[in-house]
Parts: structure tokens; C-alpha cells; sequence
């Protein structure tokens, strides 16, 4: 099992990351959570990593912290939650707001999420109260999140079109992607914070 990598982050393309440690480059795919919490340029970094294995392919997953991989680990555990939408969930809400919407069984909140209908998000709820309490305990407190909206379109360029590109690959369809991204873009925003930006949309 790899724990963590200790590196040059070489790369940032949401939802993968470059990282160069002592000349072997690692691919990893990452939640948002994760690139906002890293910093800028070619800089040394410690990821938190998940190895999954699978009959076709060996995926390494990061993290910045420890509870987005504990709950990550959570997450796979349950029915019809697969990694990607793992990822989609940490990248829609923190651990902290994730925790909230299970303990209060808030299953509109956890239907936001890419892939999650009415049904999944009621047996997340059933299944992940008991996880949740054994692993984080009472540590975890919910923070609400909230943000202002940015201009609106002001044309086509490589950010956006980068942004929208990755919220399709979290799960979320194009049209949606492109509105949110249209109704947030700021060109003096990163790539990160324009789909943090877009993100918060899901939350109204």
C-alpha cells in the first residue's frame, strides 16, 4: 500500500495530478478539495494517497488531507458508490457540510451531487451515519459554505473550457457545467478557483 507521496508537483489538470518523486512521474486523480489546497508552480508537496485496485487497472487517488481519504475510503464501501463518485461527492462538499447532511439526513443536499438520485442518497444516509460516527467521532463540527458570484460571461478561452471539461469528468452534465461556469468566470481567477467558483452553484 502507498501512503503518501513526497514530491515536485509537476502538473494540475482537474481531476489529475502530476507529481514527480525522485524522477517517476505519478499520475493520481484528485477531488477539488484536494487542487485548492495545493499551492502553485513546480513546488515540493506531500499527497495523501488511495490505492485501488481493479481486475483491469491499479489507480492511485490524493489527497490533502487525511479525513477526505478516510471518507473516501467510507464512501467506497457503500453500494452503488464507485470512486468517481467519491471524488464528486469531496469535491461538492467538505468533509465537515458532508457529515452534517448525513447526520441530518439531508438527502436534497446529497442528491446534488452527480450521480446521486433520491434513492442512493437514502441509503448513503442509512449506511454512513454509523461509518462517519466511528471514524471522525464527534470531531467533526458542519461549516456552511458560501460564495460570491463572479462576472458573468465574458467569452471563450482555455480556463473556461478547462473548467467545464472538468466538471464533466466529476459527473455533472456539460449544459449544467457551462452555465455555472458562464454565471461565475472571472479572468483574473484560477483554473481552481473558477471551478470552485462553478461548485458553489450546486449549493443553491
Amino acid at each position: 500500500m502507498i501512503g503518501f507521496l513526497h514530491g515536485t508537483l509537476v502538473a494540475k489538470q482537474p481531476p489529475l495530478l502530476l507529481l514527480d518523486v525522485n524522477g517517476v512521474g505519478y499520475e493520481l486523480e484528485a477531488p477539488m478539495s484536494t487542487f485548492y489546497a495545493l499551492p502553485e508552480g513546480q513546488v515540493q508537496v506531500k499527497v495523501l494517497t488511495h490505492l485501488h485496485v481493479r481486475e483491469d487497472a491499479m489507480l492511485l487517488y490524493g489527497f490533502a488531507t487525511d479525513s477526505e481519504r478516510q471518507l473516501f475510503r467510507e464512501l467506497v464501501k457503500v453500494s452503488g458508490i464507485g470512486t468517481k463518485m467519491a471524488l464528486a461527492v469531496l469535491s461538492t462538499y467538505s468533509v465537515q457540510d458532508f457529515n452534517h447532511y448525513i447526520h441530518t439526513a439531508d438527502t436534497i443536499a446529497l442528491a446534488k451531487v452527480p450521480g446521486i438520485g433520491k434513492k442512493t442518497a437514502e441509503r448513503m444516509v442509512i449506511e454512513m451515519r454509523d461509518r462517519l460516527q466511528k471514524v471522525f467521532g464527534s470531531s467533526l463540527q458542519a461549516t456552511s459554505q458560501s460564495g460570491d458570484t463572479a462576472s458573468s460571461y465574458q467569452g471563450s478561452n482555455l480556463t473556461k473550457q478547462s473548467a467545464i471539461a472538468a466538471l464533466v469528468s466529476l459527473g455533472y452534465k456539460e449544459a449544467q457545467a457551462e452555465s455555472w461556469v458562464n454565471k461565475t468566470y472571472d479572468d483574473s481567477l484560477s483554473l481552481e478557483q473558477v471551478i470552485k467558483q462553478a461548485l458553489l452553484q450546486v449549493r443553491l
